[in-house]
C-alpha cells in the first residue's frame, strides 16, 4: 500500500484525526498528511500511504489555493467562527469597491503573524498548548507570498475570496488583518482549500467513499500510485540489469538523451513500468538511489 489518497476532509475534525481515520481503514499503513487543515476548514489534504510517506519533504513548498468566507464585524480569539468574540458585533455594511481597493495590499509578499491559536512554536511548544495553558504567546511576523487573491462575492458582512499562496500562508490571519484595517474586526466563516500542489478538489475522495471501497476490498482503487506522484521530475527508464543493482542500493546510470541527464532527482523505473526508486545525481547521469520501492 504504497502512493497517495487525496482526501476532501470534512469540518469538525482535526488534520490528525483525519490520519488516524484513514489508517483504521488501511489496517494500520503508515499514513503521513502535506500540510494541515483546521478543524474548521474542508478540503483538499493529501495523505502519503506506506513507504510514499519519504516523499513529504518534497511537498514542503508547494503552494496552496483556498476559498474563504470572510465574516466581518468582529474578530476572535482564533481568527475563524470556532473562537469567542474579542469584542461586540458592530454593524457592517460591507462596499465591494473599497474592498476590493484593499486587498490589494495583501498581494505578493506580505507580512503576517501567527494566529495565537496556531501550531507554530513558541519556545518548543506549540503556541496552541500555551494559550491552552493562559501562558503569553508571542509570534514574530513572517513573510509569506500571496500570488492571487480573488474577491468573489460580497454578501451583507460578509465576503468570499479565493487565494493562491505559499505554504505558511495563515488564512485566519489574513481574515484578521483585513477587519483590523476596516476597524471592524473580521475572522473566517469557512474556508476550503481547493487546491495542494499538483493535488485539486477533482482528484479527492471523502471519508465514506473511502468506507465505501473498503467495505468491498476495493480501496487501493483510491491509491496515487507512487509513478504518479511528483509529476516534476523526470523519469528514467532502466533495463532488469540496473533495476538489480538499484534493488542492492547501488547505483544506476542515466541515458545521456532526455532530460534525466541534466537532472538533480529522478524517478527510475524497471522493465514493467514500476518505480523503483528516487535517484540523486552523485554526478552527470550517475544517480544514488535513496528512496527504494521495490
Amino acid at each position: 500500500m504504497d502512493g497517495a489518497i487525496i482526501l476532501d476532509k470534512p469540518a469538525g475534525i482535526t488534520s490528525s484525526g483525519a490520519v488516524l481515520r484513514v489508517r483504521k481503514l488501511l489496517d494500520g499503513e503508515k499514513v503521513g498528511h502535506l500540510g494541515t487543515l483546521d478543524p474548521l476548514a474542508t478540503g483538499v489534504l493529501p495523505l502519503l500511504v506506506g513507504r510514499a510517506t519519504r516523499f513529504s519533504r518534497f511537498y514542503l513548498g508547494h503552494t496552496r489555493e483556498y476559498v474563504a468566507r470572510i465574516r466581518f464585524g468582529w474578530a476572535t480569539t482564533t481568527y475563524d467562527a470556532d473562537g469567542e468574540p474579542l469584542s461586540e458585533p458592530v454593524p457592517v455594511d460591507l462596499d465591494a469597491t473599497q474592498l476590493e481597493a484593499l486587498l490589494a495590499d495583501f498581494r505578493g509578499a506580505v507580512r503576517q503573524v501567527p494566529p495565537p491559536v496556531s501550531a507554530k512554536k513558541v519556545g518548543g511548544v506549540p503556541a496552541y498548548k500555551r494559550v491552552r495553558n493562559h501562558e503569553p504567546v508571542d509570534l514574530k511576523p513572517l513573510t509569506v507570498e500571496i500570488h492571487e487573491l480573488e474577491l468573489l462575492a460580497v454578501e451583507g458582512p460578509c465576503a468570499t475570496a479565493r487565494c493562491l499562496c505559499s505554504a505558511g500562508t495563515y488564512i485566519r490571519s489574513l481574515a484578521h488583518d483585513l477587519g483590523t484595517r476596516l476597524g471592524c474586526g473580521a475572522h473566517i466563516a469557512a474556508l476550503r482549500r481547493t487546491q495542494v500542489g499538483e493535488f485539486g478538489i477533482a482528484d479527492s475522495c471523502t471519508l465514506e467513499s473511502l468506507k465505501d471501497l473498503q467495505r468491498q476490498d476495493r480501496i487501493r482503487e483510491a491509491l496515487v500510485s507512487p509513478l504518479d506522484l511528483l509529476p516534476e521530475l523526470p523519469v528514467e527508464r532502466v533495463d532488469a540489469v540496473a533495476a538489480s543493482r538499484i534493488r542492492q542500493g547501488r547505483q544506476f546510470r542515466a541515458s545521456p538523451f532526455g532530460r534525466c541527464s541534466q537532472a538533480r532527482l529522478v524517478k527510475a523505473v524497471d522493465p514493467e513500468g514500476r518505480l523503483l526508486c528516487l535517484g540523486k545525481a552523485v554526478s552527470p547521469r550517475l544517480f544514488h538511489p535513496f528512496v527504494v520501492f521495490r
